[in-house]
């Protein structure tokens, strides 16, 4: 089997090709498996006359293509956790609920170790098939309830998507460092506001900040630029919480 390829168009238009070890057709026509092995750089051409830039996909390339089971937290989303906690290969994470396991994914791609809870079946085993497919030996996707405790001590931070997030306060105290983070990526504003509730009224922790993060893609083609028709306007509240 070949490895896997990324072939780009002049229009930005992307393919992954999981086995390079054989011809691969899309809309533009078939493309030959002695150009597909080419190396990354080369422009090769389809039987229609379509040109690709052949390049080797990279973790984001590949984790586009994860299954999905629920709904998974955006890139926006996820990238603003990991700049406003500053998490890195030292880090220490858990993660609650897996769901599809983007979150989880994305945060062993940039941390030191990883632990994602998931407690229904199906959900689980989307996550562990995700972790699998992206090679991350430094996350572990785990059957478990963190609103009944967390295993793991001395952690750097905890991210929680979860329906009732504030009833892991209490079993983050007992996990996070002293200045560590929560994070809780809520979709309405009961659940934002409840959780709020619980870091203020908790004596170990301190609300640091709530944001809403708001995206605006642009069309830009020649002098015609306009932002796009559709739109992803709301995804979610994300609240900061520090261990003290």
């Amino acid at each position: 089997m070949g490895g896997p390829k990324l072939l780009l168009t002049k229009d930005g238009e992307k393919f992954f090709i999981k086995d390079s070890s054989r011809d691969y057709d899309n809309q533009y026509g078939r493309l030959l498996k002695k150009d597909l092995e080419q190396k990354p750089g080369t422009v090769i051409t389809s039987n229609t006359g379509v040109s690709f830039a052949v390049i080797d996909p990279t973790f984001i390339d590949r984790f586009e293509k994860i299954k999905r089971a629920p709904q998974i937290i955006t890139l926006k989303d996820i990238g603003l956790i990991i700049a406003e906690t500053g998490i890195n290969r030292e880090s220490k994470v858990v993660d609650g609920g897996a769901g599809s396991g983007a979150l989880c994914c994305m945060l062993a791609n940039v941390c030191g170790e990883v632990t994602s809870y998931e407690i229904r079946d199906d959900f689980f085993a989307v996550a562990k098939k995700n972790k699998e497919m992206l090679g991350l030996k430094n996350l572990q996707v785990k059957k478990g309830d963190l609103y009944q405790g967390i295993d793991e001590k001395d952690v750097d931070a905890i991210t929680l998507d979860l329906p009732e997030p504030w009833k892991v306060l209490a079993h983050a105290a007992q996990s996070l460092k002293i200045g560590g983070w929560i994070v809780s990526y809520s979709p309405t504003v009961p659940q934002m506001m409840d959780f709020v509730g619980g870091l203020v009224g908790n004596k170990g922790f301190v609300h640091i900040k709530t944001v809403e993060l708001i995206q605006r893609d642009w069309d830009v083609d020649g002098r015609k630029v306009r932002p796009k028709t559709t739109q992803i306007v709301h995804t979610g509240f994300l609240t900061f919480g520090r261990r003290v």
